[in-house]
Formats: structure tokens, C-alpha cells, sequence
């Protein structure tokens, strides 16, 4: 469990899972000595490790917790568009060689968001979802949870009115027949499909409605309740999802709207609960990271427009998470694949830390402690482009 302050056998395990998740053998173990990798070497597989198998193409199984997730964001290709790139169909057809327990999306499943758009290409985008990824999905017979992203149904609002409202009412007649039907264990289906909460193998989701920066005062009440619930406080872990992050990490994406408006209260709100990981979209950007007592699991797009990390220059490239829980410890280790070459991304080859607009958020092995001088004095660099 990454925390400001962990204990060192805490740290050590988690060292441990993430160089068995990583295969870390001569190549990882080098990298380390060496710092960083070097930016055309993301995604470079490792040799495999004694406790790793080598998985669909040669992609190396991770270490299976007690619950497994696989995590999916950002779907979606062009404005209006019926059609799913390829690393988005590949993440689906390879979920059997994983096995998750359920699968999770941190939004943009559709390509919304255009006022240019009519309510028939709207619902044929659902349509498309359904037929490329949910039902196939729904066959394996998987779980699957989501949170709406801004171009699935954006909340935002102008002079009192939904900007998009053509999506917000095709996304919930949409998802209103599949309510009883994605096999969540629900405590609270509250406005299904915008925010609802389920407790699945003894973990606690509480999905919110993200789709703009702004979540709303009554959103934010519910949530606090939801939070505060027995089911939630006796379950061995608590997840928060929601598609725009608490602060900004990528590249075009540090401008106001682009992340949450009042990211520290809300941040303070799932620490007060417990929460152990909020999971994000729509930066587009890999990044497993840390602020105070709260894990920031920051999904990569799978599907168009890939990003980079503020103040790096990398090439972008599409990812999907396996997500294991270990209950025992309380740990929560990712194995993220790079879907451009179906390879693993090691810890060492993200940003030590990432200083954006409003605040500053650690990678997941790291903390304050950790960290040089000019490190702790480095200031915030606005976007490139």
C-alpha cells in the first residue's frame, strides 16, 4: 500500500510485487541500476521471473491476487465514430487468458460529446459499444463496471442546463435495461447509470459521476454516505471511480475543466473513508501514483488520442491494467501492458513524480522522503501544446 509513510516491510512488499508482477530479472534489474529507461524502451519485456507465465503472445501473467481486476479507459476513436481501434478489440478478446473476477472502465466507452452530433449517431455508438465490447464482455461472463466520461454523457452545465443532454439521455436509456444484468452486487443503485455503488469478493466500488470537472454538492453528500455505510466500511478494501482525475498528470490535459474542481476536499473526503485507490480516466496517461494516503491509479486511453506525462516528451502509446488485490497486506499491484507492442510497463520507466497546476502526485513507490532537493523544488511546467 503506497502511503506518505509506510512501514518498511510494507515498502518491501511492495518492491517484492512489483519485480514479480514485472518478470524482473537481468533486464528490469539493470534498468534499475541505470535510473530510467530510455524513452524508445517502454514496454520492453524483462526475462520472465520464476513466478510469472508467459500469457497471450508472449505478454508475462502477472502475480494473481486474491480479487483480480482488469482495468479499461478512454474506448472511443473520433467524434461520432462506430468503430474501435485495434489494441481496444485485442483488450477484450484477451480477457479470458487473464480471468478477471470483474472488469472495470474508467469511462469514454463512445464518442460523444459534439453538439454536432444527432440522437440517432448517438445511440448507434451505443449500439456499436454493445456489439463490440459489452456483449462479448457479457459472453465471457464477466462483471462489468463503468463510470460515464465526458464523451459518453458530460455533466457539464451552462445558465442550469446540461451542454449535452442529448448524450446524458441516450447513455441512461441505454444502460437502463443492463442494470440487473452486469452481475454487480449492488448496496446502492442510485442514479444508475451516473453514480451507483456495489461490494463484489469483499471489495467496496463507489462510482461517481466525473464527466466534468464538477461534482455536485448532493453527488458529493451521497457519496460521503455511500462511504460512511456499513457494507462499505466492513469490506476489505474501498475503491472510488470517476473519469476525470483530482489532478492533472498528462500533457494538454492541466487546463481548468480538465481535472476536478476542488481536488483536495475531494481527495480529503475518500482519505476520511478510507478509500484505498481512486481510478481515473481521460488523461490519457498511464501513471500509478500517490497523494497523501491515497493510491491515484491513472488509466492510459485504450482507444485514440494516447498522452504523455507532464514535463516528458515520450511517446504516447495505449495501455490496459490488471489490477491484483491482496488482501493479507492490503496491497493493490498493476501489471500494465503497453497494447502497442503486448508488452509490460516497468515502474522505473514512468516520472518519479508529477508537479501539475494544483498539486503534486508521487508514483506509487515513491514518497517525500524519497526525493532529491531540486526534486522537491521542481515547479510546475505548463503543457507543451
Amino acid at each position: 500500500m503506497s502511503r506518505s509513510s509506510p512501514s518498511p516491510l510494507s515498502r518491501r512488499r511492495f518492491l517484492l510485487l512489483s519485480a514479480l508482477t514485472l518478470g524482473a530479472c537481468s533486464s528490469a534489474v539493470q534498468s534499475r541500476s541505470n535510473g530510467a529507461f530510455a524513452e524508445d524502451e517502454i514496454g520492453s519485456t524483462p526475462e520472465p521471473a520464476s513466478r510469472l507465465e508467459v500469457g497471450p503472445e508472449g505478454m508475462y501473467a502477472p502475480l494473481r491476487g486474491d480479487v483480480r481486476a482488469v482495468v479499461i479507459s478512454d474506448m472511443n476513436s473520433r467524434y461520432g465514430s462506430t468503430e474501435y481501434r485495434t489494441e481496444v478489440l485485442e483488450g477484450v478478446a484477451l480477457l479470458p487468458e487473464w480471468q478477471p473476477d470483474l472488469v472495470l472502465c474508467a469511462g469514454d466507452m463512445i464518442a460523444g460529446q459534439s453538439v454536432a452530433l444527432t440522437r440517432l449517431e448517438v445511440d448507434a455508438m451505443w449500439t456499436a459499444f454493445d456489439r463490440q465490447i459489452l456483449t462479448p464482455i457479457r459472453d465471457m461472463g464477466y462483471p462489468y463496471a463503468f463510470t460515464l466520461g465526458n464523451h459518453d454523457a458530460s455533466s457539464y452545465q451552462y445558465q442550469g442546463d446540461y451542454v449535452f443532454a442529448i448524450d446524458r439521455a441516450a447513455a441512461a436509456d441505454y444502460w437502463a435495461p443492463y442494470v440487473d444484468q452486469l452481475d454487480l452486487q449492488y448496496e446502492d443503485k442510485g442514479q444508475f447509470p451516473f453514480y451507483y455503488s456495489f461490494k463484489q469478493n469483499d471489495v467496496f466500488y463507489m462510482i461517481w459521476d466525473a464527466s466534468s470537472a464538477n461534482v455536485p454538492a448532493e453527488q458529493v453528500a451521497w457519496a460521503d454516505a455511500t462511504l460512511a455505510s456499513e457494507a462499505a466500511q466492513t469490506a476489505k478494501l474501498r475503491i472510488a471511480i470517476g473519469h476525470l482525475p483530482l489532478y492533472a498528470i498528462s500533457q494538454g490535459r492541466d487546463r481548468s475543466g480538465e481535472f476536478l474542481n476542488n481536488g483536495d476536499a475531494l481527495r480529503e473526503l475518500l482519505e476520511r473513508h478510507a478509500v484505498h485507490t481512486y481510478i481515473t480516466g481521460h488523461h490519457h496517461a498511464y501513471f500509478p501514483g500517490h497523494m497523501n494516503s491515497l493510491d491515484l491509479l491513472h488509466c492510459g486511453a485504450l482507444g485514440s488520442g494516447p498522452r504523455t506525462w507532464l514535463n516528458r516528451t515520450d511517446a504516447a502509446f495505449q495501455t490496459l491494467t490488471v489490477m491484483d488485490i491482496f488482501f493479507d497486506s492490503g496491497e493493490v499491484a498493476y501489471s500494465t501492458y503497453n497494447m502497442n507492442n503486448k508488452q509490460l510497463i516497468a515502474l522505473e520507466q514512468l516520472p518519479r513524480q508529477i508537479i501539475g497546476p494544483t498539486g503534486r502526485v508521487l508514483r506509487e513507490d515513491i514518497n517525500l522522503a524519497d526525493l532529491t532537493a531540486a526534486e522537491v523544488n521542481q515547479p510546475y511546467v505548463p503543457s507543451l501544446h
